[in-house]
């Protein structure tokens, strides 16, 4: 049996201690390698990700800008001295828009609900059946309708008893007004003063010419127009359902205003 000195064993401890040393300084080593690589790693799928999505916007823009470019050499023609005179006669004459207010109602599920209007088969006229009310107040009935959640009720338009008009309905988007033809109508209210529910002068020729340019816009004919009443019975507008011959004269009031 060898004998081995203290000085000998503690030389050896030191070595092997050492040698550990180094063993866990490689691990520790090759733990931070990994981890560099992997962050590395993570940086440059991060940066391809970015890239990626930056030239999917870039081609989206790009789309669009041509779809747009594209859309517009369709609508714009070219005119001729003839054609522009032509096109300023068309402005001033009776198919042009009438003034028409904007005021939108709030975006609400009880009179804008904000669904899309993908076709118009027909124009329907009603009567706000609340005698001596504006444009104005029915206009903020409906918009009341968001709040107290009482019944669904709008319409595209409001005519006033002194002509005035205030949309409330965006033309792309559906109103609540004639419960199974909301997806492919646009319903006029009309105000009055008369208990017989007839429509002012005013009124009158304001509906005239809306109906006159909504039918143009459509491609529609006034044999397109509607009564409430046509689309289950409802007596709307009064008048026009009490009198037949006054819905009659309208019709024709209205082919000779497009004739015009």
């Amino acid at each position: 049996m060898i004998d081995i000195s203290e000085e000998d064993r503690q030389e050896r401890a030191r070595r092997q201690r050492e040698i550990q040393r180094r063993r866990q300084e490689r691990y520790r080593k090759e733990l931070r390698r990994k981890k560099r690589k992997r962050k590395i790693m993570m940086i440059k799928l991060g940066l391809f990700a970015c890239m990626i999505c930056l030239i999917f916007i870039l081609c989206n823009c790009i789309y669009h800008v041509i779809r747009s470019m594209n859309k517009t050499e369709e609508v714009q023609p070219v005119f001729s001295e003839e054609n522009e005179i032509k096109s300023e006669i068309v402005e001033t004459n009776h198919a042009s828009k009438p003034v028409i207010t904007e005021d939108f109602l709030t975006p609400n599920e009880y009179s804008r609900p904000g669904e899309m209007l993908l076709e118009v088969n027909n124009i329907f006229v009603h009567y706000t059946a609340n005698k001596g009310t504006s444009a104005a107040q029915n206009r903020s009935y409906f918009e009341n309708l968001g709040i107290t959640g009482e019944t669904s009720a709008s319409a595209h338009f409001v005519i006033g008893y002194e002509g005035e008009i205030i949309q409330c309905i965006p033309l792309n988007e559906i109103a609540y007004a004639v419960q199974k033809r909301n997806y492919d109508s646009v319903s006029i209210e009309c105000c009055y003063l008369d208990n017989s529910g007839k429509f002012t002068e005013d009124t009158y020729e304001s509906l005239i010419r809306l109906s006159g340019w909504l039918l143009k816009e459509y491609d529609l004919t006034p044999e397109d127009m509607r009564r409430h009443y046509d689309e289950g019975g409802k007596k709307c507008p009064l008048y026009y359902v009490e009198h037949e011959e006054a819905w009659e004269q309208f019709l024709r009031d209205l082919n000779e205003y497009i004739a015009q």
